[in-house]
């Protein structure tokens, strides 16, 4: 794959960091295996080093987001737990033991170089549901102007199977889209992502830079990690083809090199730079392509996959042959091809109880079947973004 060989990473200058006023914004995840020492409680020397770290780009102007993982990995190790407990009530204990410590050494480390620490936890309803998005906006970005820096967890006290994110690689990628940063850092304990698993294939070597969303990236990254976190390097790719929708960058690498974040943003070859290679979409198109569960299905016949995919047009109910799924109007639903491949998303005018009775057919009969008409697409291409 010619993207994603090993070679040279394309150099960064700093001033191309930083922009004109400074004031670039930076998404930066840390893992469970960092945060805890591979399970074995709170690495305080580690978070120290970190907020070291974002505390020298805080004051060379930049706006920096750190999303933790290690709640649940700390409470284990508090209750003297020694492997990760399976049931959702044992990890939201296991949560709210953990994140008591995680933010209070978070907090210490940070006012040791005189800035103030906000911890902001949160589930998928939050940005499933436009005004909490909204809200949720509102406070980082507010926040981040008060020169504060929030420290971003999953809200796993009461998230379940249903909402939760299921991995702090996917929600730093959301909260990259959700604020417009610029650059999403994600730390790990490995250097990189490899053309294979190098604890398998010892001629495997590190991809230096590739493009975000390349189908091959997701066969080399495998699968699961420790068994201290959720992740692997597969929801770490995935991360990356999700935040290059907002046209940020992605940055993989090991969170144990020194000076990792100085490195990186003086320009150096660190880790993994998978590039967005896309224009940013606007805000609400990016909420709408964030939405990690959907309220239904509608499958398109090859007319309006077209349309959609190449014509950029609104999505009618005349092309559209199926539909799955119990959702009401103005709520969130996937749109597939004759296939299954989904190829859009967007904001129903319909109901799927309308929706069934009308697919189909063409506009001009919506009325003569329901008695009204609220829209005379099914979704509008203002409401429609292509994935």
């Amino acid at each position: 794959m010619s993207e994603a060989r090993q070679t040279s990473a394309r150099a960064v200058s700093a001033s191309e960091l930083t922009g004109a006023a400074g004031d670039r914004r930076l998404v930066v995840k840390v893992g469970s295996s960092l945060v805890t020492a591979d399970g074995r409680g709170l690495d305080t020397a580690a978070l120290a080093n970190w907020a070291s770290q974002i505390a020298a780009l805080v004051r060379d102007g930049r706006q920096v987001v750190l999303v933790s993982s290690g709640a649940i990995a700390e409470g284990m190790q508090r209750l003297g737990w020694a492997k990760r407990p399976s049931a959702v009530h044992d990890l939201q204990a296991a949560a709210a033991v953990g994140q008591m410590g995680l933010v209070q050494a978070y907090e210490r480390c940070f006012a040791g170089h005189g800035l103030i620490a906000a911890q902001v936890l949160l589930t998928h309803e939050d940005l499933a549901d436009r005004q909490r998005y909204l809200n949720a906006r509102s406070t980082l970005t507010t926040l981040l102007g008060l020169g504060v820096v929030p420290i971003i967890n999953e809200n796993d006290t009461v998230a379940t199977d249903e909402i939760r994110f299921g991995d702090n690689d996917t929600l730093g990628a959301l909260v990259t889209n959700l604020i417009e940063a610029d650059l999403l850092v994600i730390l790990t304990d490995q250097p990189g992502l490899y053309t294979a698993d190098p604890r398998k294939e010892p001629s495997a070597t590190l991809v230096s830079e590739a493009q975000a969303g390349d189908p091959a990236l997701e066969a080399m990254a495998g699968g699961a990690g420790t068994g201290v976190g959720t992740g692997g390097m597969l929801t770490k790719v995935l991360a990356a083809r999700r935040a290059a929708r907002s046209g940020a960058d992605t940055v993989i690498a090991s969170g144990r090199q020194p000076d990792v974040l100085a490195r990186l943003l003086s320009g150096e070859s660190v880790g993994t730079r998978l590039r967005s290679g896309t224009a940013p979409m606007a805000a609400r198109k990016q909420w709408l392509a964030d939405h990690l569960q959907t309220r239904g299905s509608l499958v398109l016949d090859d007319g309006a996959a077209r349309a959609l995919a190449e014509g950029g047009r609104s999505l009618l109910a005349v092309g559209v042959r199926t539909a799955t799924g119990e959702f009401e109007r103005g709520e969130v639903v996937d749109c597939r091809d004759s296939g299954g491949r989904l190829i859009a998303r967007g904001l129903v005018n319909y109901s799927a109880t309308e929706t069934r009775r009308i697919m189909g057919k063409p506009s001009s009969e919506i009325e003569g079947v329901l008695g009204y008409i609220n829209e005379p697409a099914l979704i509008h291409r203002d409401n429609l973004v292509l994935l």
